[in-house]
């Protein structure tokens, strides 16, 4: 148990961004036990695949390269993966929170009865002292995230099983290169022994991917509305207002599940994590859950008619009115100042 691990996730030659977060956060995870960082590639021609990994201080890397294993299909990925594990005995093992990852995760977890925590969004080392049986853990992995509706904060650790195992979702964790020129080791995983001919009974015949047409990710400016906006025509002041700051329309979960806005737009636990220099939260209450996905923003603008709402524990400046009359004075007033 000397490793924490990094499920690598490749589309079309490029390793996924929450895979690079991953590593990231591997990296720091590994320098407090003092143990290495190793991640898995699984795929076709990956022969280039190092220099998108190395950079984040990757000590060891695990390549599975095979025509047959892309793209992503669960049985061999899996036994691949469970093979490794059960030979590696890593301390930690990091996926993301994505259509592959919610798919691999289990089954290797529930292979190697090691438990998995879902949809992280901490990831810190700590001891736990067990009062029943007298024992004390050390330098267990605090799985953290909201739990109960977003009511509480669970912190969950697992003390018996290896490796202990969780997903992130993307953008949760920070993306930074350790070093460009950072050395590791690459070595090609015998994964036939992993096999099954049953394996590849699963055969994809033809595979059509649409991309988000949304980068929230991306937008130095978001304009995010909740409930509060009233209705689906309140919500175009939003796209008004974000385009005369050059930003990007984000949405709460409530504000989704009235219709206000699409999904690719819900910014949250359920969502996508968003950090922009501005976040301008129009009639969003800010419950635990919307929180996760924003309050790294540089600066939070929050306008809400309750004063005590808790979006404003989290934001620089609170406006506390209507919406629907304070929003059209910023775009008059902004329009004015561009001129």
């Amino acid at each position: 148990m000397n490793s924490v691990f990094v499920y690598c996730e490749i589309e079309d030659g490029q390793v996924a961004e929450v895979s690079q977060e991953l590593m990231t956060k591997g990296r720091t995870l590994a320098n407090e036990l003092d143990c290495r960082l190793e991640a898995i590639a699984i795929g076709v021609d990956l022969d280039g695949i190092k220099k998108q990994i190395f950079p984040y201080g990757v000590d060891t890397l695990y390549v599975a390269d095979d025509k047959r294993l892309y793209p992503y299909t669960t049985l061999p990925h899996t036994s691949i993966i469970v093979g490794l594990f059960e030979e590696l005995k890593p301390q930690i093992a990091l996926m993301g929170a994505s259509s592959i990852g919610r798919d691999l995760g289990p089954r290797v977890s529930s292979a190697l009865h090691s438990g998995l925590t879902a949809d992280c969004t901490s990831l810190i080392i700590g001891d736990h002292f067990d009062k029943k049986q007298d024992k004390n853990y050390e330098n267990l992995l605090y799985q953290i995230r909201p739990a109960f509706g977003g009511n509480i904060i669970a912190t969950i650790i697992n003390p018996d099983c290896r490796p202990q195992m969780a997903t992130v979702r993307e953008g949760v964790m920070k993306k930074e290169v350790l070093d460009p020129k950072y050395k590791g080791k690459v070595v090609k995983v015998d994964f036939e022994k992993y096999l099954k001919k049953e394996d590849f009974v699963v055969e994809i015949l033809e595979r059509h991917m649409e991309k988000s047409k949304v980068n929230m990710k991306a937008a130095p400016i978001v304009v995010a509305g909740g409930y509060g906006m009233g209705s689906k025509e309140n919500f175009e002041l939003l796209y008004e207002l974000a385009d005369v700051l050059g930003g990007e329309v984000g949405a709460s979960r409530a504000a989704v599940d009235a219709g206000y806005a699409e999904h690719e737009r819900q910014i949250g636990q359920t969502g996508v994590t968003v950090r922009p220099k501005l976040y301008i939260a129009c009639g969003i209450s800010g419950q635990i859950q919307h929180r996760a996905g924003m309050e790294e923003s540089a600066q939070i603008i929050a306008i809400n008619t309750d004063p005590e709402a808790p979006i404003n524990a989290v934001a620089d400046y609170v406006i506390t009115g209507d919406v629907a009359e304070i929003i059209p004075k910023m775009i008059k007033f902004y329009k004015s100042n561009t001129k």
